[in-house]
């Protein structure tokens, strides 16, 4: 476990991550935030770097109000696991065929379906709800009202960047699927809405960080962003549990028998209403998943570093909360600078995956240890099972 309360700033800024270890520009954002007058409380996790705005790997409790930059662009980001009732030894020799068809199943990148998902056509799926659901695009700000046909072809869809889809197995050989996705571009377009908005108003224009910019409760503005940012954590849900689904059709067609868990899922880029110390608080986590006492939650490294199961042990220091991977050491234009695909060759051997300069940026090296963050928030989480990648599908 690690432990640090740094002081200096209106509110003292709690740390699982060697406070000297942080990036100088990580720790002024942190120092930032913890300064602003509407703050609660700032909880820093583990895998803590750079981010806009607010660091990736951070808690922030305000009261009355929230800052979308805390949030961050892709709203409603997470994971969802399933655990299966194959094994690894069962798994067809060919891994790279399976990728294929996981592929096909699923649009990775810039790619979306040809035409929208029908939920009802999906084996199992869960989710329910989709006309209300989508009628609720209808009150979404008026910026985005030209994205609807987008945002359904996106339904179902992981993008690109650190988002993956993976089959894994854990240590008994249990095959598990893993995926990370969040809220496509529609999650995104609203983001920087609102960001753009908050900017504008008047209380904001003495901060520090412009991109630090709040709203406040009983606001119009207020009011605007959490209809449009938990419409959006919504559809950020929904994606992931429909490209469950798809995949899960695919598994069936491929290895006979097969059979799934409920699904373990959850955001790491939200806000939720929750209330500590006796007091009501917007909770923001950028790069952090809930972790309530019992509540399970999944923390992944990179493409080829294994990902775990964890299980909350809700510390109210932390608001509940643990790291939501093992976050960056070097951005992505250092990544690619720094290693060679000889590298990714070496770095992700064993695991069927993209080797091409196209993921370069996402190779385990550029990311930090994901045992030593896991070592340092062994009061947050209790870890309940650890996997490692045989399939990783990136975009």
């Amino acid at each position: 476990m690690t432990y640090h309360e740094v002081t200096g700033t209106r509110r003292p800024i709690r740390m699982w991550a060697e406070p000297e270890t942080v990036d100088p520009q990580a720790m002024r954002q942190l120092r930032n935030v913890a300064d602003l007058p509407w703050v609660h409380g700032v909880a820093v996790m583990p895998d803590v770097h750079h981010g806009k705005g607010a660091t990736v790997g951070s808690v922030v409790a305000m009261r009355e109000a929230v800052s979308p930059a805390a949030v961050g662009v892709d709203i409603g980001c997470g994971m969802t696991a399933v655990k299966t009732s194959y094994r690894a030894s069962q798994l067809p020799d060919n891994l790279a065929y399976l990728r294929g068809k996981l592929e096909q199943a699923v649009p990775v990148g810039f790619q979306h379906h040809k035409r929208p998902v029908d939920p009802d056509k999906v084996t199992g799926l869960r989710a329910g709800g989709w006309a209300e659901f989508w009628k609720g695009f209808d009150d979404l700000a008026p910026a985005v009202k030209a994205r609807r046909e987008r945002a359904e072809a996106q339904m179902g869809t992981l993008g690109g960047g650190n988002h993956f889809l993976e089959v894994c197995a854990d240590d008994e050989g249990t095959v598990w699927v893993v995926l990370h996705s969040g809220s496509r571009n529609i999650g995104k377009e609203l983001a920087e809405h609102h960001i753009g908005v908050a900017r504008g108003l008047s209380h904001n224009q003495g901060l520090v960080d412009r991109d630090l910019a709040v709203f406040l409760g009983g606001t119009p503005e207020m009011d605007a962003y959490r209809r449009d940012l938990f419409w959006a954590q919504d559809y950020a849900r929904r994606n992931r549990a429909l490209m469950i689904g798809l995949v899960c059709d695919v598994l069936r067609r491929h290895l006979p028998g097969i059979a799934f868990d409920e699904p373990v899922s959850c955001h790491h880029n939200y806000v939720a209403e929750e209330r500590y110390d006796g007091v009501d608080v917007l909770v923001t986590r950028k790069g952090a998943i809930r972790a309530g006492s019992g509540e399970l939650g999944i923390i992944p490294g990179s493409m080829a570093t294994g990902t775990y199961i964890v299980k909350g042990l809700g510390n109210g220091k932390a608001y509940n909360s643990a790291s939501h991977g093992a976050g960056r050491r070097m951005s992505r234009n250092k990544a690619k600078k720094t290693f060679t695909l000889k590298d990714l060759e070496e770095q992700t051997s064993g695991v069927e995956c993209r080797k091409d300069a196209g993921v370069l940026d996402e190779i385990p090296g550029a990311y930090k240890d994901l045992e030593s963050v896991m070592a340092a928030q062994t009061d947050l989480v209790q870890v309940v099972a650890h996997l490692r990648q045989l399939i990783c599908v990136k975009g």
